[in-house]
C-alpha cells in the first residue's frame, strides 16, 4: 500500500506516468490515422473488391456527402502527418502542467491543448478540401486525385521551393522547434487559454508546412509514398540541428523539379 501511495505522490514517477500516457495516446491517434489512409489507398486500387468513396466523375456534380468525405479524408491525413511532429511540444506542455499540479496550482488537461492544435489543422483541411474541389471541377485533378496538369504541378512545386527560403518559413519553424520558448511567450491560463495556445501552435505549424502539404496536389493527394515522405521531412525539419541546410537543399530540389514541369507544360 505504501509503495502504491508513493507511486501516485512521487513527482518523478508522476512525470514518467504522464509522459507515457500522453505520448502513447498521441502515437495511437497518429497510428489510427495512418491505418485509415493506408486502407483508403489500398481500396482505391482494389475497387472491384470493396466499395470506396471517390470524387465523382467530371460530368457529375458534387453532393454534400462528397464534400464531407473529402473533408474527412484531409482531416485524418493532416492529423496523422502532423501529430508525430507535435509530440515534443505537447510533452513539454504536459511537464509544465505536471509541475503546476505538484505545487497545487491550477492546471489544465493536455487534451485541451492538443485539441486546439488539431482544430487548427482541421481548419487547414477545410481550405485544402475546397481547393481540391475547385481543381477537380476545373479538370486539373482526376477522380483518382492525381494531377493531370504539368502547369499545376510546376506552379505548386516552385511555390513550395521558394517558400522554403523565406523568413516566414524560418520564423514559424523556429516556434515549432523551441517548445519551452513558445510556452513561455504564449502561456495563457485556464482551459480556453490552453485551447488558444494549442491553436496558435497549430497556426505556426501551418505557417511552416502549408506549402509542403500543397505538394500533394502535384504528386497525388493519396500517394502514400509521398504522404509518408512529407510527414517524415516535416518531422526532421523540427528535430535536426541542420535545419537551414535542409531548407536550402529541399527548396532547390523543389524549385528545379517545378521548373522542369513548367517547361514541359509549354512544350
Amino acid at each position: 500500500m505504501a509503495r502504491r501511495r508513493q507511486l501516485y505522490t512521487d513527482p518523478a514517477r508522476l512525470a514518467v506516468r504522464d509522459s507515457l500516457i500522453v505520448g502513447g495516446g498521441l502515437i495511437v491517434i497518429a497510428t489510427i490515422g495512418w491505418i485509415y489512409m493506408a486502407y483508403m489507398a489500398w481500396a482505391m486500387s482494389h475497387m472491384s473488391l470493396v466499395q470506396m468513396w471517390m470524387p465523382p466523375p467530371y460530368s457529375q456534380p458534387w453532393a454534400v456527402r462528397d464534400l464531407l468525405m473529402l473533408f474527412v479524408m484531409w482531416s485524418v491525413m493532416m492529423i496523422a502527418m502532423m501529430v508525430p511532429s507535435a509530440i515534443p511540444m505537447v510533452m513539454v506542455f504536459t511537464a509544465v502542467n505536471g509541475s503546476k499540479r505538484q505545487r497545487n496550482q491550477a492546471y489544465v488537461s493536455t487534451f485541451i491543448f492538443t485539441l486546439g492544435y488539431l482544430i487548427a489543422w482541421i481548419g487547414f483541411s477545410l481550405l485544402a478540401s475546397g481547393a481540391q474541389w475547385r481543381l477537380h471541377t476545373a479538370g486539373v485533378l482526376d477522380p483518382m486525385m492525381n494531377s493531370n496538369s504539368y502547369l499545376l504541378s510546376g506552379i505548386v512545386l516552385v511555390l513550395a521551393g521558394i517558400y522554403q527560403w523565406t523568413p516566414y518559413k524560418e520564423a514559424c519553424l523556429h516556434q515549432c522547434r523551441t517548445p519551452l520558448g513558445f510556452l513561455m511567450s504564449e502561456w495563457r491560463e485556464g482551459r480556453f487559454g490552453a485551447l488558444m495556445m494549442g491553436a496558435r501552435h497549430g497556426l505556426f505549424c501551418i505557417g511552416c508546412c502549408w506549402a509542403l502539404m500543397l505538394v500533394l496536389f502535384a504528386v497525388g493527394v493519396m500517394n502514400m509514398l509521398w504522404v509518408l515522405l512529407i510527414a517524415v521531412f516535416v518531422l526532421l525539419e523540427k528535430i535536426l540541428s541542420v535545419t537551414r541546410l535542409i531548407r536550402a537543399g529541399s527548396g532547390l530540389v523543389l524549385l528545379v523539379w517545378g521548373t522542369y514541369w513548367l517547361l514541359s507544360s509549354s512544350s
